[in-house]
């Protein structure tokens, strides 16, 4: 599997606790380089190996660009904002078994946001013994279980 680990690496450390002293706000140094960060993680995901294009999403699922974005706009499916025009989705959100996750899924986080999908699905959750929901559904995972724990992250 050629594609990004989420969470990424360790971004710059932020001061969290006003008992030790340490001023609980970030500076504008670690703000900046924080957001420095951000950018470049998302520039790198979208360029990953399991990121195609709405064109070549519409072709795989046997539909057209214009259904395509309809369906990133209405949490069908998984669309981030890419840096030119258009979209770009993951690849593996086509197989059957998580397909048929993401419109129920977006709707219990109730989110149509690409990244927050896309990050609920690829982040390890310790109520899926540290599997990622993805990971989780495509080793057999009842869908109900990730729906279930995403209705509980939006609270």
């Amino acid at each position: 599997m050629n594609t990004l680990a989420f969470p990424p690496p360790a971004a710059p450390e932020m001061p969290r606790d006003k008992a030790s002293g340490l001023d609980p706000y970030a500076s504008e140094a670690q703000t900046n380089a924080l957001l420095r960060f951000g950018a470049q993680y998302r520039l790198q995901r979208i360029q990953a190996a399991d990121m195609i294009t709405t064109d070549e999403a519409a072709a795989l699922s046997g539909t057209t660009r214009v259904t395509m974005n309809a369906w990133i706009k209405s949490g069908r499916c998984i669309g981030v904002s890419h840096l030119r025009r258009g979209y770009k989705l993951p690849r593996w959100q086509f197989e059957p078994f998580i397909f048929s996750v993401i419109a129920p899924m977006a709707a219990a986080l109730a989110s149509t946001d690409g990244w927050q999908l896309l990050a609920f699905l690829e982040s390890p959750h310790p109520a899926l013994d540290g599997q990622s929901p993805r990971t989780a559904l495509e080793q057999g995972t009842p869908a109900q279980r990730v729906i279930n724990l995403a209705m509980a992250q939006r609270h």
